[in-house]
């Protein structure tokens, strides 16, 4: 029997969390951190994770129970889905793309259904959309093309080379709750959210520039400002501060929250990753040092 096994990138945001829903620009960068599905045909449907094993079950496991059921036409019978992970859910390092897109590209590889990578990442993006309520694409188009993207013109730039240094509060956030948050906020008080939402999308705009002239301390100066702009947006806390602040007074030359916020992981680059990475562990993080990756998804 064969066992068709696919990985994909988590990643981060060098900017425009909750911006990019609005249409701005946004900068993410897939990281060397993936998760790893295993897909076989089987007598029915069986989905295993450290979340436990279940049927199809749109609480446990909803993104692959909709991948299933999105693929249902090509699988012969049933399909038994074995999913390991370096990404933490819920932590803002887009584990749910990742998770996503490697199971979408291995019941295609297993089941040869001809899908190309565009058409996996734009399932992908619908696939998250009916789980969350609404998505952005950019979680899903970065886990299946790797590098360092700009959304929503998808443009390629150069891939970063300084160490990233993720540090994560352990505590879940639900992206779908703190984008109907700043949803509101933003219906509540437009004259105040509108700028703030423009303007985090116009620090996308600086930080192309400067990652393509490597210029990392700039970068991190902007990434500063953004972390500022996503609390004001009301998605920090206090956990999440406390990492941020660490990081800086560790000699980083950025730290932010990446991804939803309201807890889950912020990101720094610095050139002094282990001191960084200490600094947020006595803070009361847990620190991973990665890198960025040109890889997106692939079959192992």
């Amino acid at each position: 029997m064969t066992i068709t096994t696919c990985s994909a990138p988590g990643k981060i945001y060098f900017f425009g969390e909750h911006a990019v829903v609005y249409g701005e620009k946004a900068i993410a960068c897939a990281v060397n951190l993936r998760t790893r599905v295993s897909v076989q045909p089987y007598g029915g449907h069986v989905i295993s994770s450290s979340l436990g094993t279940t049927g199809l079950d749109t609480v446990i496991h909803p993104y692959v129970t909709q991948c299933i059921r999105e693929m249902e036409q090509y699988i012969t019978g049933g399909v038994k889905i074995d999913i390991t992970s370096d990404l933490a859910v819920g932590s803002g390092l887009g584990s749910s793309a990742a998770v996503t897109i490697a199971t979408l590209r291995a019941l295609s590889v297993q089941f040869d259904t001809g899908h190309t990578l565009d058409e996996i990442a734009a399932i992908g993006h619908a696939i998250e959309g009916k789980v969350q309520g609404a998505a952005s694409p950019t979680d899903t188009f970065v886990s299946t093309m790797g590098g360092v993207v700009t959304i929503p013109g998808r443009k390629k730039l150069s891939l970063p080379e300084c160490p990233i240094v993720i540090g994560y509060t352990g505590s879940f956030s639900s992206t779908r709750e703190l984008v109907a948050n700043v949803r509101s906020l933003k219906e509540d008080y437009p004259v105040a959210i509108d700028p703030i939402i423009n303007t985090i999308g116009s620090l996308s705009g600086y930080g192309e520039v400067l990652i393509e002239d490597r210029d990392y301390i700039a970068l991190g100066g902007l990434m500063n400002i953004n972390h500022g702009l996503l609390d004001a947006l009301g998605v920090g806390s206090l956990e999440l501060s406390n990492l941020v602040w660490a990081a800086r007074k560790a000699g980083a030359w950025g730290a932010k929250t990446t991804g939803a916020g309201g807890g889950g992981c912020m990101v720094a680059i610095t050139d002094h990753p282990e001191e960084v990475a200490d600094a947020i562990r006595s803070a009361g993080g847990v620190a991973i040092i990665t890198s960025p990756t040109h890889e997106g998804v692939r079959v192992e």
